[in-house]
């Protein structure tokens, strides 16, 4: 953890030792020597990482050392702006308070290191894992049925069945369920299970499965297998069950390392033999899996009634609730999520509670936090959900911790994670890749760790938003309050302590209180924030920080003293009310993150071109009306590809005299991976395919022209990005672009106002990896069809304003993975797509003002959704049509649903 504040610190060090020499002066050797020191101690960091949550004196001098970086840094930034006001501090006065401490701390640090490092890890207490009994087992039936089916059916090569999830969905004790069940055990010569977490070393677990074996055989261990070296055992166990249908559980698998230690030992035996694993590393999951040819099953949390049957059983002894403490029993079940050693283990504490005392359960409810820190029922519940935190390597705790900062239920997006990431100073450069694809590696990690949550994906199946489970969340606060690495103020009477370094403001109408002293806050982030509270933050003394995060803030100007916050990298006013960026902005050098999406400003200053760390450059806004869709951009500024970091550029209007140049300098910003350019005019087109042409690096480009009748030319592009992901294109086109169909990377097409004459369908028809495509008043024949063996990944199909189209047709094995079409304002349409039942994997259909002879033949037996609607007054009147598989008869669901943007179902 302390690691990351070191990285940061070094970083700087090394830039002042080579971009500023001439503030230092005298100074010069002892930055050296500082940043030497750092540097030395960085390697001891990443031991103590390991031992700080279990060896207390660790823990200490890592705090210790945290805080100093964390004031050598201070020092440094303070002396910088002083010398920036001719105040000719020496850089050694800031210093030598810290400098002092740091031989010692690393002498005192390295010799702990020599005393406390060993192999033993937290997996030594991983014998005490958590076992649900049979009589508290709920909604485990239908997975198990499943298991049981995929190892006793199928094919007779060797597989493995992964099992993956967070900690505390009940993955090892379905797979008991599983290994006991007499189905199982009769249709398997040999089966032995294994926890994987439990053993110091591989030749242990090889030993232990080796005596399993024997005993089932019911032979002795061979003589001297106890000293054979770990070659010999493995030969042993692989010979025999060379010839045995055999059965093995690996429990508790953390490792790719571990299942490589362990894979060659079990023989493909041709026999149908079974390896389950069961995990919390989706990667481990999925490799594992593609190795041996299995099956990967995704543990879920209980569903609604299943976690309401578990939780009355365990508190009350009975299927019900007392009818007055349904509400805290509701609002405790909407904490567990669903995780059954979350229900288990506050049913156990709740048990004890007199159930005619409502103001003990509210006391609970109340106080959830500080009981799973202090009560003894609860810290099995804890200690399990901690073993993943605390497994992780040190460059991902940081990354982790941060996400306290969010308030609970709060949808975090992953692009602002990301960005956020990089400014915090959590990520390693790594050569070859930028700070936010590694950034982006991270954030697969903890995924793949099962510690945070997808909770919404986009169309092309890249992560939108995810979340943490409100457990996990609890302990990473009280984690991140007892490191010093955040404070979360929530409650109006907050302490605040000495020092802050982050702080996430969240829904509190508290005041700052006085005499408190913000001097040290790098990064501050608001949540529902009243506006006094915000004034009072905005005017203190915070010249030192980082990162500004205001979204939805109560803000109607862009406030003056943040202009001389000049350590800013990361400001976002996103959903305020700004509208004007003043010149001064032009002193925020190191900003790499300006974000005004969804504010007023139309227009940036020239000073913004001042900016050269710049990579992220968001301004724009836009309001749906049924099935319009206007954005707003700023107005394009001369000088542009000065700004040689922006990786994204949104959304620039270019419709002005210009605009020409504009267009030919984006061709320099050669980092740019996202371009957004609106009002764009035909003539301007040979001079955007030349700048395209030189942005290699680029996934994604939208494109509106000035108005719908403009055309875009694109057809002088030679040479497209090689990378290209994702291409929106609003206005006319005389024909699709010639380079269109050799985009192998393109996911994601978007074509809206085309009007073409030629089907567009021929040459999108084989587009490899394109998995959404959206075709609004794109083409003006009468007929569209789909061929067998075309859009081989297609997911989501959006036909809209075909005004001439009279019929579609899919051939069988066109479209083959397709799960939602959307069918939109064909007038001359009269029925569903011929061939619409070769489409197996359809889950939603959607059809909205379209003929009444067709919504009058929406008979899909196979397709789960079906939505109509009309527009209305003003608003969407949407009715939902559930159906079943087996079932031809057709259900709409409750009332219309209103919406007076798009509707509520097209996402």
């Amino acid at each position: 953890m302390a690691e990351a504040a070191v990285n940061f610190l070094i970083d700087k060090l090394t830039n002042s030792l080579e971009n500023e020499v001439q503030l230092f002066g005298d100074a010069e050797e002892e930055v050296s020597s500082a940043r030497q020191q750092f540097e030395c101690i960085r390697a001891c960091l990443r031991v103590a990482d390991s031992l700080e949550e279990s060896d207390e004196e660790v823990k200490i001098w890592v705090k210790q050392l945290r805080e100093i970086a964390y004031d050598t840094e201070d020092a440094l930034d303070k002396f910088k702006l002083l010398s920036a006001h001719d105040h000719g501090v020496g850089f050694a006065e800031h210093e030598s308070s810290t400098s002092n401490h740091f031989g010692d701390t690393e002498h005192q640090l390295q010799n702990q290191k020599r005393s406390n490092y060993s192999d033993n890890t937290w997996h030594e207490h991983q014998s005490n894992v958590f076992f649900l009994d049979k009589t508290e087992l709920v909604g485990i039936e239908e997975p198990k049925k499943q298991l049981i089916g995929w190892l006793v059916e199928g094919t007779s090569e060797r597989q493995v069945i992964s099992v993956v999830g967070m900690g505390g969905l009940g993955k090892t004790t379905l797979v008991n369920q599983v290994y006991e069940d007499p189905e199982v055990k009769k249709h398997f010569t040999i089966c032995t299970r294994i926890t994987v977490s439990g053993s110091p070393n591989i030749g242990e677990l090889l030993h232990e499965m080796l005596r399993q074996i024997m005993r089932v055989i019911r032979k002795p261990i061979p003589s001297g297998a106890d000293t054979t070296n770990i070659y010999w055992l493995k030969m042993i166990i692989k010979d025999l069950l060379q010839r045995m249908r055999y059965l093995v559980v690996l429990d508790d698998t953390w490792t790719i390392d571990e299942w490589d230690a362990v894979k060659h030992t079990l023989p493909n035996s041709t026999c149908g033999s079974r390896i389950i694993i069961t995990t919390r590393n989706a990667k481990l999951a999925h490799i594992s899996c593609r190795e041996f040819k299995g099956k990967v099953y995704k543990m879920e949390p209980l569903r609604v009634e299943h976690s309401w049957k578990l939780f009355c059983k365990k508190t009350f002894q009975v299927n019900s609730c007392p009818s007055h403490l349904e509400e805290f029993c509701e609002f405790i079940l909407r904490k567990c999520e669903g995780l059954p050693l979350a229900i288990v283990a506050i049913s156990g504490v709740l048990a004890t509670k007199d159930k005619h005392r409502i103001d003990e359960w509210k006391l609970v409810c109340r106080s959830l936090r500080s009981e799973i820190d202090c009560n003894d029922k609860l810290k099995n519940l804890k200690r399990v959900l901690s073993l993943s935190f605390n497994d992780l390597p040190y460059y991902l705790k940081a990354c982790f911790l941060h996400l306290s900062l969010f308030p609970e239920g709060h949808p975090i997006k992953r692009r602002r994670l990301i960005r956020l990431w990089v400014a915090e100073g959590f990520i390693e450069k790594k050569e070859g890749k930028t700070l936010e694809e590694v950034a982006k590696d991270y954030f697969g990690e903890l995924l793949n760790r099962s510690l945070i949550e997808v909770a919404a994906k986009r169309s092309d199946g890249r992560v939108k938003t995810c979340h943490i489970h409100d457990f996990l969340r609890d302990i990473i606060t009280s984690r991140s309050t007892d490191q010093g690495f955040a404070e979360i103020a929530k409650e109006e009477n907050h302490e605040w302590p000495d020092k802050v370094r982050r702080l996430s403001i969240q829904n509190t109408p508290q005041t700052l209180p006085r005499n408190s002293s913000l001097s040290q806050l790098r990064s501050l982030y608001m949540f529902g924030v009243e506006k006094s509270l915000m004034n009072s933050f905005l005017a203190s003394d915070i010249k030192l920080l980082n990162v500004l995060d205001m979204q939805a803030a109560p803000l109607t100007r862009f406030p003056a003293q943040v202009a001389d916050w000049c350590y800013l990298r990361y400001l976002s006013f996103r959903f305020t009310e700004v509208s004007t960026i003043p010149s001064s902005i032009g002193k925020l050098q190191n900003l790499e993150t300006l974000d005004l999406k969804h504010t007023n400003v139309t227009e940036l200053p020239v000073e913004i071109l001042k900016l050269q760390r710049l990579r992220h450059l968001l301004v724009y806004r836009y309001k749906n009306v049924s099935y319009s869709s206007s954005k707003f951009g700023f107005k394009a500024l001369r000088g542009i590809g000065a700004l040689q970091s922006l990786q994204k550029l949104c959304y620039l209007e270019a419709d002005d005299e210009s605009s020409s140049s504009v267009i030919r300098e984006l061709g320099r910003l050669a980092q740019l991976d996202r371009l957004a350019i609106l009002k764009f005019r035909k003539e301007d087109g040979r001079d955007l395919c030349l700048s395209i042409s030189k942005l290699t690096r680029l996934q994604a480009i939208s494109v509106a022209s000035v108005d719908d009748d403009e055309i875009i030319d694109l057809q002088h592009l030679s040479s497209p990005p090689p990378f290209l992901q994702r291409i929106y294109l609003r206005g006319r086109l005389g024909a699709l672009p010639h380079w269109l169909p050799s985009l192998s990377s393109l996911m994601k097409l978007h074509l809206r106002c085309s009007r073409l004459k030629d089907d567009p369908l021929v040459s999108l028809q084989t587009l490899p990896n394109l998995v959404h495509l959206e075709l609004p008043q794109v083409y003006e024949g009468s007929s569209l069809s789909f061929k067998a063996k075309t859009f081989k990944k297609l997911r989501t199909l959006g036909l809209d304003r075909f005004n001439e189209l009279r019929c579609v047709e899919v051939e069988k094995g066109a479209m083959p993975y397709l799960e939602k079409l959307i069918i939109q304002r064909c007038k001359l349409i009269k029925k569903l797509p011929s061939g619409i039942e070769h489409l197996k994997r359809l889950k939603v259909l959607e059809i909205f003002d379209m003929p009444d002879e067709l919504v009058k033949k929406l008979k899909v037996a196979h397709v789960p959704e079906i939505y109509y609607g009309y527009w209305r007054d003003e608003g969407w009147d949407v009715q939902l049509i559930e159906r079943s598989v087996q079932s031809d008869v057709a259900t709409a669901q409750g009332t219309s649903m209103r919406s007076n943007g798009f509707p509520p179902c097209w996402k």
